[in-house]
């Protein structure tokens, strides 16, 4: 009886010690996910930092690119100037926060359902291609990402409407875009949470434009709750109507201000996890547009604040691309289906960062399989950039170019992008605040 109580025991022990070790070191892991460049950076045959990368060399090299950045190049639109890889290392408390709660953090049943997820990257472990669901867990690490950290604010933010083929700049718009994290916070006090919170809301956005004249003042504000199964409150305030009104669900996907891109573009995705069916389609060393603002060729005739802050240059063809450099870098490929059959978009699939969960580079196709749309957003470091945001752990939206392959057009995006609390209170993201501004 005492052998078999021992050898009971001695299971249970055997058991404990397997499940444990499945899990991984927990320290072991989130270490991986923030710091991939901790031992070695990505390397590719052909390619060198410095390079650039054009029509003559683009067939050597195509595996290091995404295959409509490739075709660009092919075409001559646009060349990349590789950069040295470097670390774009989040704030410590977002990662504290990942090892505090990872093991917490489960799937629901269904699309869009998640428990214990409190802050910090929900699944830090290395997405699996047998696992069915491996591609919700990444859009639920972009979601719950550090992505302007816990509020912060491009403040300008210059749009500019341009034909591929004539270089025209057709017009552009001057903005303001504010970001708040309500829960999942970890750097800015109150954290973990903003309290009251009687909505429940996970994320807001407030956009103001500010010129021209035509539609200075259309503001736009999107609640978006803690609980993804339930839908965005998004609102719209014309000035030449002077009244709030709720946008339906189907105004999304609208072109917004006449522009190439959809409220749904914005920072890459900015839907609900449950709006598509997720699918990785494995791991890449891809060159993604990372770099340091400062060292980059700068906007010298427009643009240039009061404090001497200058925006991102734009040349290649149509004006539509950025002065900027590339970098190799760890990336996840991921597939995103709308659920909503009547979607505009066929697919998305995304080339999320591996160590910042950020979506650099986007490629759109419509319902027929056909490219579409390409998306970019230039990444620059914190360290390098405006003074406020050294030490933020936050890689900078700091460019975009969104290209209608189809329509012969784009739009490009220069920011002036802050992590500054002082820009974002709390009443600055209400329906009360978009009436008495619109006055």
């Amino acid at each position: 009886m005492k052998l078999s109580i021992y050898c009971a025991a001695l299971a249970a022990i055997c058991s404990t010690l397997t499940a444990t070790s499945s899990l991984g070191d927990p320290g072991d892991v989130v270490d991986k996910s923030f710091y991939p460049y901790r031992d070695s950076v990505p390397t590719a045959e052909g390619l060198s930092v410095g390079m650039v990368i054009d029509q003559t060399n683009i067939a050597s090299v195509k595996d290091s690119v995404d295959p409509a950045f490739a075709e660009y190049i092919s075409n001559g639109w646009t060349t990349i100037k590789v950069g040295e890889t470097t670390s774009f290392e989040l704030h410590p408390n977002y990662v504290k926060a990942t090892r505090d709660h990872m093991n917490n953090v489960k799937l629901g049943e269904q699309v869009g359902e998640i428990t214990g997820s409190v802050a910090g990257r929900p699944f830090p472990q290395e997405p699996d291609l047998d696992d069915p669901r491996a591609g919700e867990k990444l859009a639920w690490n972009y979601k719950f990402g550090y992505n302007w950290g816990d509020n912060a604010a491009i403040y300008p933010f210059y749009w500019t409407y341009r034909n591929l083929e004539t270089a025209k700049a057709e017009r552009q718009i001057k903005f303001n875009f504010h970001f708040l994290n309500y829960t999942h916070r970890v750097n800015q006090e109150p954290t973990p949470a903003i309290t009251p919170n009687p909505s429940n809301l996970f994320r807001a956005i407030y956009v103001q434009v500010l010129e021209p004249f035509d539609v200075k003042n259309t503001q736009l504000l999107i609640h978006r709750a803690e609980d993804d199964l339930q839908r965005d409150n998004s609102y719209l305030y014309l000035g030449f109507q002077r009244r709030v009104r709720r946008l339906a669900t189907g105004q999304v996907t609208d072109s917004f201000l006449g522009s190439d891109l959809m409220i749904e573009d914005f920072e890459g995705y900015n839907g609900r996890t449950s709006d598509m069916e997720w699918k990785y389609l494995g791991t890449r060393n891809v060159l993604l547009p990372f770099y340091n603002h400062n060292e980059m060729t700068l906007d010298q005739e427009t643009h240039s604040d009061d404090d001497g802050y200058q925006v991102i240059a734009f040349g290649g063809k149509g004006g539509c691309f950025p002065d900027i450099t590339w970098q190799l870098r760890k990336v996840y490929e991921v597939e995103a289906i709308p659920v909503d059959k009547n979607h505009p978009v066929g697919k998305r699939v995304f080339f999320m960062d591996a160590q910042t969960f950020t979506i650099p580079r986007t490629n759109i196709y419509d319902r027929a399989g056909k490219l579409w749309k390409s998306f970019l957003i230039g990444q620059a470091h914190p360290d390098h950039h405006l003074p406020i945001n050294k030490g933020t752990g936050v890689s900078i939206d700091d460019s975009f170019m969104m290209l209608d392959v189809q329509a012969g057009h784009c739009t490009t995006g220069q920011f002036k992008g802050q992590v500054d609390p002082s820009l974002n209170p709390t009443s600055l993201f209400t329906v009360q605040n978009m009436r008495a501004t619109g006055k």
